[in-house]
């Protein structure tokens, strides 16, 4: 039985149906996505969305979706499915639909009286171009496909309506045309396996609607161009295949890269394999030299400090130690330009945020722990030297080290820790500052992984020196964050205390150097289990302190004051499940075992087989936000390999 499986009943219940998203990724930036009926809800959702570097740094719909027709006596049965205004949806393919698989390929399976018509879709990796076959099952008489492309060419963050200025032209190439609506954007080539007929028919399609921008407060609504359409005879048991590209290709060579692409996806029929293959989707090859992670899908790009936090989880925790070097070289040239203080010649944003350097010790760390103490200080002991000697130096245009040996950032008026929303006037809606207890925690980290790591390279001298430093740090982060009641204070800046309990505290536990005493972890790891811990992740605030909000609903107001005012994140419970072990090992085995179960269900609600950004805080904990999110697959990831290394006694 197929693990990623919806059947028909699931699938023509539009109310179920549209929540359900898919995702798919070339590992180049571009990806297609849409829900499992192939409905556009979101003006992010596109068959082929692709990155136009001449244009801007966004990605840009070209393809918004492809309609396919049966056609048989004459009767035309359209499989396509749309919603316009008025709660309107036309065609009503979704009917046809008898049951949805997405173990392999995405594959969706039609009946239309007597015709069972198949549909698989993948996205070639590394070229901007979707491949869908079609292949004919069953059919009692003859049979036609007709097929109608849906264009919009523009960003994912814009709308468009018809205009005179959009072009009409097209060229034939092989088996299909080529078209582009709009100066700047590249061709888009639709081309088939075998030879059609397209008929020029240009018209607009005006009025479809998208209800996830609605429910966030936004326009919905724009107008799609279809040019004309193809028809394709198929006979039963024939396969062909269709190809969106920004380049064209030699048809005949369709169904083997079709084939060859279907056989090295991953195959999600369990839990693991689902991140698994969710990890390879945030991955980023620009050119041979430059890897990235992205954030998260739809709108997230490459930033600093998710690229270390999921780093780990995304291919140590999976076995894939090259992957890792190939994003960290990367990324390490990016910290030596910015400690340089040249332009940044890669592709991360937010290098400048005070803990990402922090952030990106740990990540060797973990490296440390996967490829050994001797290759981390071979491949990235320099780097490491490097950021250590900056931080120190106070060269950090906001990261100081104060005499007291703890670190202060000033986050009064730009946010500066991951909790960075802000309101209407760009100020933060959290305003963390001062002494930020996670940066402090991460600091006494890098400190103590430092003085190991130059006593291991022969320093005696540089390690004595940031062992005291470290030491110092630890009795002044005691005396400043932990308070009567037995947890850590958010942050603390002079005479202002933020005595909110909030998960950043957890880190001060799960990091491999804690500056807490063993008692005094165990308190903060309790605190955390009482008051934040949800079956979906920690909680960015506890329901007894003030502002508490935990619904992130509404529109674009109202969801940045419950963005870290009470929402469960996944990623959290990572290092939470992580402390967890540390402190009290294989006797909390089962109930880490029942916190990762807790998130296996997920992979069925939002977007197949991956985890959502964030979840309400409150019960039923519904899945908010961008569809699927690095560093909440990572963690997840990270969690069930250090579950598996202290099960089996590793």
């Amino acid at each position: 039985m197929s693990y990623l499986k919806l059947e028909k009943a699931l699938m023509t219940n539009l109310d179920e149906s549209l929540r359900r998203e898919i995702l798919r990724t070339n590992r180049s930036g571009a990806y297609s996505c849409s829900t499992v009926v192939d409905c556009n809800t979101r003006k992010y959702h596109g068959l082929l969305v692709v990155p136009v570097p001449e244009l801007d740094d966004e990605n840009h719909v070209l393809l918004s979706s492809l309609d396919c027709t049966v056609i048989q006596h004459g009767a035309e049965f359209n499989l396509g499915v749309h919603k316009y205004q008025n709660n309107s949806f036309y065609p009503n393919g979704h009917k046809y639909i008898r049951e949805f698989d997405s173990q392999q390929v995405p594959t969706t399976i039609y009946r239309v009286g007597g015709v069972v018509l198949k549909k698989e879709v993948v996205f070639q990796h590394y070229e901007d171009r979707i491949l869908i076959r079609y292949t004919l099952e069953d059919a009692h008489s003859a049979t036609t496909l007709r097929f109608r492309p849906f264009l919009a060419f523009r960003s994912v963050r814009q709308f468009t309506h018809e205009n005179p200025t959009a072009s009409r032209e097209y060229t034939p190439v092989e088996n299909g045309i080529k078209t582009c609506m709009y100066a700047g954007y590249p061709d888009l080539h639709m081309q088939f396996s075998k030879k059609n007929e397209f008929v020029f028919q240009p018209d607009w399609y005006r009025g479809l609607e998208y209800p996830k921008e609605q429910e966030r407060g936004y326009a919905s609504n724009e107008d799609l161009y279809v040019p004309g359409y193809f028809d394709l005879p198929i006979k039963k048991g024939e396969s062909i295949v269709f190809a969106a590209s920004t380049k064209p290709i030699k048809t005949p060579t369709l169904k083997k890269l079709f084939e060859k692409e279907a056989a090295e996806r991953t195959l999600r029929d369990n839990f693991y394999h689902c991140l698994v293959n969710a990890a390879h989707q945030f991955h980023n090859r620009v050119s041979d030299d430059e890897r990235y992670l992205l954030a998260g899908y739809p709108w997230f790009k490459c930033r600093a400090r998710d690229t270390f936090i999921s780093l780990p989880g995304l291919t140590l925790s999976i076995g894939e130690i090259d992957y890792f070097e190939l994003v960290m070289d990367t990324a390490a040239r990016g910290i030596r330009e910015f400690i340089e203080g040249k332009p940044l010649s890669v592709k991360i944003y937010e290098m400048e945020q005070p803990d990402v350097m922090l952030w990106a010790i740990w990540a060797m760390q973990q490296y440390a722990r996967e490829a050994g103490k001797e290759r981390m200080i071979e491949k990235y002991g320099s780097l490491a030297t490097e950021i250590v000697r900056y931080l120190v130096a106070g060269k950090h245009p906001n990261l100081q080290v104060h005499e007291n040996g703890l670190v202060y950032a000033n986050g009064k008026d730009k946010p500066v820790t991951w909790m960075n929303s802000t309101n209407q006037w760009g100020q933060p809606i959290v305003p963390r500052t001062g002494y930020i207890v996670e940066f402090n925690a991460l600091w006494f980290n890098a400190l103590r992984f430092g003085a190991m790591m130059t006593e291991a390279e022969g320093n005696a001298e540089k390690s004595q020196m940031l062992t005291e430093m470290a030491d110092r740090c630890q009795v002044s982060f005691v005396e400043t964050f932990l308070n009567e009641h037995g947890y850590l204070y958010d942050y603390v800046d002079g005479n202002m205390i933020s005595w909110e309990v909030r998960p950043n505290q957890i880190f001060a536990v799960a990091l491999d150097y804690s500056p807490l005493t063993t008692d005094q972890q165990k308190g903060v790891l309790d605190i955390c289990t009482r008051e934040l811990l949800t079956p979906k992740g920690l909680r960015s605030l506890s329901p007894k302190s003030g502002g508490y909000n935990p619904m992130y609903v509404g529109p674009q107001t109202q969801r940045d004051y419950a963005y870290h005012q009470g929402t469960a994140w996944p990623w959290l419970a990572g290092f939470y499940m992580e402390a967890c072990l540390k402190i009290y090992k294989r006797s909390r085995v089962s109930f880490v075992e029942r916190q990762l179960v807790g998130y296996e269900e997920e992979l069925f609600y939002h977007c197949m087989g991956t985890i959502p950004e964030l979840f309400d805080g409150n019960p039923p904990f519904h899945g908010r936000g961008a569809m699927s999110f690095a560093m909440n697959v990572a963690e997840i990831l990270r969690a069930s390999r250090f579950l598996e290394k202290i099960s089996y006694n590793k």
